[in-house]
């Protein structure tokens, strides 16, 4: 093979590796189109009660009295004095609930059963006011991302773009366009595929994240392809090593 033949191959190998390690903005930039979305699911949206939640319910009424019955407290040492009892969603579906006793509640928002307990209570106590709160809310962000790892919810709604903030965003690695959302809906198991570069992702039922989801952003081409045979960097190095080779033998 003549010299020139070779700079030619050891040439082309660089600029190969150069093109392939580029990005295009498409693939990059979030949100891109620019037509207004407007969608009932993201003003109305509340996670449903599932199984192996755990509640917090507070009753109190003018007559604390009255109330108290139904507001159970940890017993033990002074970490556990005076704080209540929570209340874990069996397999079932349901809590057992002071003198109501079994209660099927899989399937309501916090909402629709402090509404549902308010109307139960409301034989027994005067002007009952019922609080819920939702204690395991929590999402899972794997894959590309800068701090990917398991996340505590404060709130009972999160959104997809707030719980990728929350594990330091995507890395340049990361497929913007086929991220996956795996749901455990009722005991089955749903993926669904989202892209996070269309704005229509506002007008998707999954915007908000329900407890327990697990959102999994994949490597793109380039990462893999490093991945089985090294960085960019290293190939050019090696690129040029064979270069500097090749010129020192044909002299």
């Amino acid at each position: 093979m003549k010299k020139n033949d070779i700079y030619k191959n050891i040439l082309l190998l660089i600029g190969s590796i150069l093109i392939t390690s580029c990005v295009s903005k498409k693939d990059m930039v979030y949100f891109q189109n620019e037509e207004a979305v407007q969608n009932e699911v993201l003003k109305n949206y509340a996670p449903k009660i599932q199984t192996d939640d755990i509640l917090a319910i507070y009753v109190s009424a003018q007559d604390t009295e009255a109330a108290a019955p139904f507001n159970l407290f940890q017993a033990g040492g002074q970490t556990s004095a005076n704080k209540p009892i929570t209340y874990l969603v069996d397999i079932h579906g349901e809590i057992t609930f002071p003198i109501l006793g079994q209660l099927k509640v899989e399937g309501l928002t916090t909402n629709a059963l402090k509404n549902y307990l308010t109307g139960k209570l409301e034989s027994q106590l005067k002007d009952p006011v019922v609080t819920i709160r939702l204690e395991n809310f929590r999402i899972t962000v794997l894959g590309e991302v800068k701090n990917p790892g398991a996340f505590n919810v404060a709130s009972e709604r999160i959104s997809i773009p707030e719980a990728i903030g929350l594990a330091g965003d995507l890395t340049i690695q990361g497929k913007r366009k086929n991220v996956l959302l795996i749901r455990n809906n009722n005991g089955t198991i749903e993926k669904t595929r989202l892209d996070l570069t269309n704005e229509s992702l506002f007008a998707s039922p999954y915007y908000y994240l329900a407890q327990n989801d697990i959102l999994y952003i994949e490597p793109n081409r380039a990462k893999v392809n490093s991945s089985a045979i090294g960085t960019t960097s290293s190939l050019i190095s090696i690129a040029t090593a064979i270069l500097s080779l090749v010129l020192i033998l044909t002299r």
